[in-house]
């Protein structure tokens, strides 16, 4: 499973499947390639794994509008993480409390009580959000920027006790006699909120938890196509948690700072070119920039304005990897605003003639027209 494939065709759902339509899909592939059900299948175990992370991304309805913008990329990390986003088979595991209840199948591989999730388990850190501006020839190229910001850290000197009220387990039990006997319920330790510690010491400076802020920086690499709005999750990176749980991530938002030469238009570069009016008559060669380097383009005789000129992969990555965007170039006439008597004599001269007089019926094709041929 060297390439991902598609998260909604590994679940097997539409693209606008109801959160509870993920879930049911995503329940039955546990149920289907659990490990428990497959020992020693590796196969079965990659699927395990897949739909696990396929439901991860798709019930997040953040990550969600990310994957349907941007596809693998528009959600991995930043940073290089691979595999599963940093999930491993305890985080997998983890969600099936909340995938089947009361009623998970895997109660007794899992170890009990609630499918297995670790009720004290330390809180994750948040997450941190933060807006990073790059310029054309970054986002062509892709490129890697560090970045200053002030994330939450678990103080020096913080510690953590043994919560006496439930003895470390989250939960506290109470007995209740009814008709049908005694009957045990669990609930969350109003003591601890189901962390299983209390804080001890706690330095001064720090908030409830202790936690202090502190001012840190960050490589980010940010791959080449990425678009303005875009929202990259570097794993890991943002707030620590609290009694060493695992900290939250980064989410990077991407603003594309307006280029003074060129316009994007989603994967291609616009540019306008000017060219005189004696260029535009005669034909020639002009020099124009791009976003890599100078081209040199034909101007043929009697060009008029308007024209589209379609210079070929050079716009801008695919952030999927679907190749590379065209620049498109619009022929301009420029017309001065001031004149010489010569050029005055020589322009009245030229307007009498023949073939500076337009055609009473004009034969050119509209821009809209252009722009239709220029992309057939």
């Amino acid at each position: 499973m060297s390439k991902k494939r598609d998260y909604y065709e590994i679940l097997g759902v539409a693209k606008n499947a109801t959160d509870e339509e993920l879930k049911k899909a995503y329940r039955k592939l546990a149920i289907k390639y659990h490990p428990d059900k497959n020992p020693g299948n590796k196969e079965a175990e990659e699927h395990f794994k897949e739909a696990a992370q396929a439901y991860e991304v798709l019930s997040n309805s953040e990550k969600r509008s990310a994957y349907d913008r941007f596809g693998h990329d528009g959600v991995k990390g930043a940073g290089g993480q691979g595999g599963f986003g940093g999930m491993n088979m305890e985080d997998i595991f983890s969600q099936f409390g909340d995938i089947f209840g009361n009623n998970n199948p895997f109660e007794s591989f899992f170890g009990g009580n609630g499918g297995g999730r670790n009720r004290n388990r330390a809180p994750q850190g948040s997450n941190i959000r933060i807006k990073l501006k790059l310029n054309l020839e970054e986002i062509c190229n892709g490129v890697e920027k560090k970045v200053k910001y002030t994330k939450k850290v678990a103080a020096p000197g913080v510690k953590f006790n043994i919560c006496d009220t439930c003895k470390g387990s989250g939960m506290v039990n109470k007995v209740t006699n009814t008709f049908l006997g005694p009957m045990q319920t669990s609930s969350t330790c109003h003591t601890c909120n189901g962390l299983g510690k209390k804080i001890e010491n706690r330095p001064a400076g720090t908030d409830s938890n202790g936690l202090l802020n502190e001012e840190v920086t960050t490589s980010i690499k940010i791959p080449a196509g990425v678009q303005n709005g875009m929202q990259l999750s570097v794993h890991g990176q943002g707030n620590q948690s609290p009694m060493g749980g695992e900290s939250g991530d980064l989410i990077v938002l991407i603003e594309e700072i307006q280029h003074k030469d060129f316009k994007r238009d989603g994967n291609n570069i616009l540019y306008d070119l000017f060219i005189s009016f004696p260029t535009a008559a005669m034909g020639g060669e002009v020099e124009i920039p791009t976003i890599d380097s100078k081209v040199k383009v034909k101007i043929d005789t009697g060009t008029q304005a308007g024209k589209m000129l379609r210079l070929r992969n050079k716009g801008i990555p695919d952030i999927n990897g679907y190749g590379r965007g065209d620049q498109l170039v619009q022929i301009n006439i420029f017309t001065p605003k001031k004149l010489s008597n010569e050029e005055k004599e020589i322009l009245k001269k030229l307007e009498s003639s023949e073939n500076f007089t337009p055609p009473s019926e004009n034969n050119e094709k509209g821009f809209f027209s252009r722009m239709k041929d220029l992309f057939q």
